[in-house]
């Protein structure tokens, strides 16, 4: 499965990018900067330099080539308004319209619990980081494309404890990146699981299962 991964030089990309090597799976991503390529080269993970928000639908899409998934893992994390526009929001619709133009079928977007820390006054930039990453869940999902929205918990450093709470509504608590990662992995890994939204929290369950007891019968 020949998987392409834009934010792929991010906390949750870079670890799904180790996990699916270790599968044999081609991985392939987008990177900011030359500079950025040697590391991921050394884990035999192939990329190209091009700025999302400067790209065009086309440029994108031709760096898909003929990938079977894209993950959309890239985001500003609440940083200002126009980097969170530009990365959260016009950012996942051009990589949209650029696999459709690609004939990539499979799009996984890693967006965001909306509960997340709303026991806490927020600041006016995080506030619309959520607004803009419903708005690209909104997207995403009134799409033609084989979707799924993967909304975890808030992030955490460190190492994954490989045990999971997984499904359609979650409660709002922290989870490793770690853990993220190897969800996604084996999200990918289960074709049955498509056009769906899976919120992901902290838990008790094995990964492996938590995703199996996902797949619609």
């Amino acid at each position: 499965m020949d998987v392409f991964v834009i934010g792929i030089t991010g906390g949750i990309g870079g670890l799904l990018a180790r996990k699916l090597r270790s599968r044999g799976d081609p991985v392939r991503g987008l990177v900011r900067r030359e500079d950025q390529q040697a590391g991921l080269a050394s884990l035999g993970v192939h990329t190209r330099v091009g700025d999302l928000s400067g790209m065009t639908v086309e440029e994108l899409a031709t760096a898909f080539g003929d990938a079977d998934v894209i993950v959309f893992s890239a985001g500003s994390n609440g940083g200002s308004r126009e980097v969170t526009k530009a990365v959260d929001g016009d950012g996942v619709v051009k990589a949209i319209e650029a696999a459709r133009l690609a004939g990539v079928e499979r799009f996984v977007l890693v967006s965001v619990l909306p509960e997340s820390w709303r026991e806490r006054d927020l600041p006016d930039e995080v506030e619309y980081y959520f607004a803009v990453k419903k708005g690209a869940d909104v997207a995403l999902s009134r799409s033609d494309l084989n979707w799924l929205i993967l909304r975890p918990s808030l992030l955490l450093d460190g190492p994954g404890t490989g045990t999971v709470s997984l499904g359609p509504a979650e409660f709002h608590g922290r989870i490793a990146r770690d853990d993220v990662a190897a969800t996604l992995a084996e999200l990918l890994h289960e074709p049955r699981i498509g056009r769906q939204i899976l919120e992901l929290n902290t838990g008790s369950t094995p990964v492996d299962e938590a995703v199996r007891a996902n797949v619609r019968l």
